[in-house]
């Protein structure tokens, strides 16, 4: 089975923002390793001639027309806000200075 670089799993450690110990690194290495070549074999599955679809067994997916409806006022939308100002819903501030 295939593993990856130490160097890759560490930067999708990064990008996913967790934080593994050279023990998970060792760990995910090879499970990342075993995932791709599962993706392999199912890329070397010949579809020619399967249909594309959106869900393994047939499913009715009625329609409705399109139609505007009005909005609900907003004391009502707002309702279950933990704080709000006006209109608005306050929220932590979660980039730097935008308090």
């Amino acid at each position: 089975m295939p593993e990856l670089p130490q160097k890759e799993v560490e930067e999708i450690a990064l990008l996913a923002r967790v934080h593994l110990s050279a023990e998970e690194l060792a760990d995910m290495r090879s499970q990342l390793g075993a995932i791709l070549e599962h993706f392999g074999s199912i890329a070397a599955v010949d579809t020619e001639g399967v249909a594309p679809m959106t869900h393994a067994v047939p499913i009715d997916l009625p329609l409705r027309e399109d139609v505007p409806q009005p909005s609900l006022p907003p004391d009502v939308a707002l309702a279950g806000t933990a704080k709000r100002d006006g209109d608005l819903i306050v929220v932590p501030a979660i980039i730097p200075g935008g308090e």
